[in-house]
Parts: C-alpha cells; structure tokens; sequence
C-alpha cells in the first residue's frame, strides 16, 4: 500500500524500516530540525535522518503548522492509502485525517485505553504495571481516543527500565503494524471502541518529574528511577553522616525492606560495610549506578571511593 508515515523519535526506526521494505513509502511526515546537546546545535529528528538512508527519494515534510493549506495539498497529491502515525508529537487536524484512501492509524506503546498520551513507557513503570505492549488504533480527533484495532501484549521484568521497554516495544512494533495493515489490505480489520471505565493519561516528561522525595517509599522511588532511565534522570540529594549534602542522578537501585525509624529520609547509614543503605520514608535504596553534577555515570561503590 502506498503509506504517509508521521514519526519523530527513534522508537519509530524499525517501523519506518519496515515500511520502507514492505510497501510504498510516499512521504515522511516529522518535526522540524530543533536545537539540542550543550551546543544547542540544529539537529535533524531521528526518522529524517533513517528515510535518507532507506530511501533517498521520499518527499520529507516538516511543517510547524499542519493545518497549512500548501502543505495538505501537497500531502493529498502523494495519494496515500494509509497515514501511519508513531511518536510524532503533534495532534493531526480533521483535514489531515480524512486524506489518506482508506484510514489513518496510530501505534502507540500501551495497551490503550490505559496510559493514552506522550509517555505510555514511563507511565506503565511508574504504575508498577505487570504487562504493556503495543496498541494500533484508528486515529480520531482527541488524543488516543480513536477506536482500536489489534493490540499484542508483552510481560514487564522486574528490572524494567524505560530504555528497556522501549527497546522491547520498538522490536514489537513492527509486526503488530504489519498484521493490521494485512487486515486493512484484506478488508477484514475490525474496529473496537475503548473502554472508558479503564482510560488513564500520561503527561510529557518534565525534569521536575524527576525529582526524588527520599520521604516516599523505596518501592515508588525505585519505579521513579527506571522510568527515567536513561533520561532525564531522577535526580535527588543525599545526605553523609558529616552532613555533607550531594545532589546525584540515580539510574539504578534495588529496594531493601528495612526498618529504621531513627534515620532522616535521604541519609545515607551503613557506610562502613560493602553495603551502604539511602533512608526512605519506607524502607531503603541499596543505590548501583549514579551520576554526580558536572560528571559521567559511574557505579555507587567508585562514587563513594572519591567521597567519602
């Protein structure tokens, strides 16, 4: 079939790959270039850069306005079949919506209706979810609210980070797409309004999620620190027992059910043996992997050698 995919973030890459193998790729839908690093240095979204390598030729639209009446016409004159979206960023307008021949679908990384918005990952983490997966759904006008068309599941590990979950879905992704799109192409898709009894909502990621408040319990602290690993980090302070304070970034603990009571949340005992235990409001965070301001990722045990 002849697809408009719309993407911006690499989660996307084995889709587009897939698309570009398997059908017609008519055009590249993405955001424009923005500043990023310390440099602030313009840089190209993740699936520019792929669809010049897969497929030279695809026209490339990065409009910051999608209701723009040349930029409709020109998208309506590549005549699409389907519009393909996945992390693209932007809500799609009902003029948009209504060009392609047969239906514009979404991927979307949850199982929908739970966890509709721009952070299903993080939020299936900071939920403590057992499962997730990958949901296609035909696109409406509201965020995620669009009936559903096939969705394939996958156990969470214990361990579970966002890097890592969304590795696993972007592995998934394709295949489940390349399912529905055979539906499609068959006339058999069926269509299934979601459930609104089960509708939950993810907000985009601010720094200011990121935040570590040590007076939490170990169990919620630890899914805080794997849904923000890699990025942006959960960041916190911790406190030595000369009362020496150091904000750190956290990016992997392990939760030991211990019960000190005489301790301030965030201090840190035991540092005298191999095992140095961070005080929460409820039990403690043995802490594996951090980062210090101004420095590189390093294990807990090499931080501490250069602090204590």
């Amino acid at each position: 079939m002849r697809i408009l995919f719309a993407g911006t973030n690499s989660i996307g890459e084995a889709v587009l790959r897939m698309l570009a193998a398997e059908h017609d790729l008519v055009g590249l839908l993405t955001q424009p270039d923005r500043p990023a690093g310390r440099r602030r240095e313009l840089t190209a979204p993740a699936m520019k850069t792929l669809v010049r390598t897969l497929a030279p030729a695809t026209p490339i639209f990065q409009p910051e306005n999608l209701r723009d009446p040349a930029l409709l016409a020109s998208l309506e004159a590549l005549h699409p079949d389907v519009m393909v979206t996945f992390s693209y960023g932007k809500i799609v307008p009902p003029a948009l919506l209504a060009l392609p021949r047969i239906t514009c679908l979404n991927v979307h990384a949850s199982l929908l209706p739970r966890h509709r918005g721009a952070s299903p990952i993080q939020a299936s983490i900071l939920a403590g979810d057992q499962e997730s997966g990958i949901t296609i759904m035909y696109m409406a006008e509201g965020l995620d609210t669009g009936d559903l068309l096939l969705s394939q599941k996958l156990l969470l590990d214990l361990r579970e980070t966002t890097g890592t979950l969304t590795e696993r879905l972007s592995a998934m992704a394709p295949e489940t797409l390349r399912e529905a799109l055979l539906q499609l192409e068959q006339g058999v898709a069926p269509r299934f309004p979601q459930n609104q009894d089960f509708v939950t909502h993810s907000h985009r990621i601010t720094r200011a999620d990121a935040a570590l408040d040590w007076s939490r319990p170990a169990i919620e602290l630890d899914r805080l620190i794997r849904a923000m690993n890699p990025k942006p980090g959960a960041h916190g302070t911790i406190i030595f027992p000369s009362e020496k304070k150091v904000t750190l970034k956290v990016f992997s603990a392990q939760v030991m059910p211990v019960q000190i009571t005489s301790c301030l949340p965030g201090a840190l005992i035991n540092l005298e043996i191999k095992q140095p235990l961070l005080m929460c409001g409820e039990g403690a965070l043995l802490l594996e992997e951090v980062q210090p301001e101004g420095g590189s990722r390093m294990s807990f045990e090499a931080f501490l050698r250069g602090h204590y």
